[in-house]
């Protein structure tokens, strides 16, 4: 089959062979894109939350999943699909920029009621069955007690150190607090990317230390007020967060399990956790929380899971990875914003320089230089 190229100053499609006649016509011709090849900006989705496109949820800020490569193709270079926008490509950006930027403060009114470990386990439990039948009716056989085992470390990492301390910070601390600094979770990626034998560039290790010093201007200002042992657990969330990540993408890697497996069993073996540590926490199950703090839930469950975790899967199969991540640029701000609106909480100062020292740590991390 014929590979199809675009060249870099034009949006001519045309074939890498031509030969006669068609040569005459390769101005017009414009042969049918695969929406998962590198002319779509395609890539393959190894897991929810720790996939070799996922970043949220953990990458190598230096691979191309990180978005390493020039933003061009988003404004008409060689990564732009041939006909243009897609009117799904906004949707699924709004998707994913809005949904997950409000899903802080989802989660902070539904702990408000609600034990957050239960909460969360009742949460990943059924986005997890979701996935299972998703990857059942894809054909993904059924996987291995030695399979379930192996992937509970990063559930556990993922689902309780990453989402579970977030959910028992918020008691106290804001959302748009918790959202800068879950930012940092790309930085902490390149910490234990480097422990493992990814030696980071100068450039990483400068954005390394930018985050770090906006997550001191942050503590320092109101939008991380709260107990202090609540403070630990949102400091503590994105590590927990980078670590299972790297752990489940290299898990997915080796095992070249189907997407949405890879995802319930992530989502299971979390859920599973969650609850177990709820019951050892002593967390008790809700009798009189009110009709708002479920419908927080249910728009955790529905939206943040289900809904974004499809836009973003969608996105990273049709746009040049640094498109896909960008909300990594987006969400802090953006939540920040959302709580001060939604919930009045409180702003300052060293709000906005942390999430400007944050979000351009996360920028100077995942970018990439361009050649002199």
């Amino acid at each position: 089959m014929v590979k199809p190229v675009v060249t870099q100053n034009s949006t001519t499609v045309a074939p890498t062979v031509l030969s006669g006649a068609s040569a005459a016509t390769r101005s017009t011709t414009r042969p049918r894109i695969d929406p998962r090849s590198k002319i779509a900006g395609g890539g393959d989705l190894d897991g929810f939350a720790g996939g070799a496109g996922d970043l949220p949820r953990g990458i190598d800020p230096r691979s191309k999943i990180a978005g390493g490569g020039d933003l061009d193709g988003f404004a008409g270079g060689a990564g732009r699909l041939p006909r243009g926008i897609n009117p799904r490509l906004i949707a699924c950006l709004a998707a994913v920029y809005l949904i997950w930027s409000s899903t802080y403060l989802a989660m902070r009114i539904a702990v408000a009621e609600l034990p957050p470990l239960y909460m969360a386990g009742f949460r990943y439990t059924v986005a997890g069955l979701v996935m299972l039948a998703i990857a059942k009716r894809r054909g993904a056989a059924w996987p291995s007690a030695a399979e379930w085992l192996r992937v509970v470390p990063a559930g556990a990492l993922l689902f309780l150190g990453g989402n579970g301390f977030v959910a028992i910070a918020e008691r106290t601390v804001s959302s748009g607090g918790a959202a800068v600094v879950c930012a940092t979770m790309p930085l902490w990626a390149g910490v234990f990317a480097a422990a493992t034998g990814e030696r980071p560039s100068r450039r990483e290790w400068l954005a390394l230390l930018v985050g770090f010093v906006g997550v001191l201007v942050l503590m320092g200002g109101p939008s991380l007020a709260g107990e202090p042992r609540h403070i630990v657990y949102i400091l503590l969330a994105p590590v927990c967060w980078a670590a299972g990540s790297i752990l489940a993408r290299r898990q997915a890697r080796a095992a070249n399990a189907d997407t949405f497996l890879s995802s319930a069993m992530q989502m299971l073996t979390g859920g599973a956790t969650l609850a177990v540590v709820a019951v050892v926490r002593g967390e008790q199950l809700p009798t009189h929380a009110s009709t708002t703090s479920w419908l927080a839930l249910g728009y955790l469950l529905v939206f943040g899971s289900l809904v974004g975790f499809t836009a973003y899967n969608w996105l990273l199969r049709h746009t040049r990875p640094v498109i896909a991540t960008s909300y990594a640029y987006v969400n802090p701000i953006l939540a920040v914003l959302i709580g001060a609106a939604v919930s009045g909480e409180a702003l300052g100062v060293s709000t906005f320089v942390a999430n400007a020292l944050i979000v351009g740590a996360v920028a100077l991390a995942l970018g990439k230089p361009r050649p002199h």
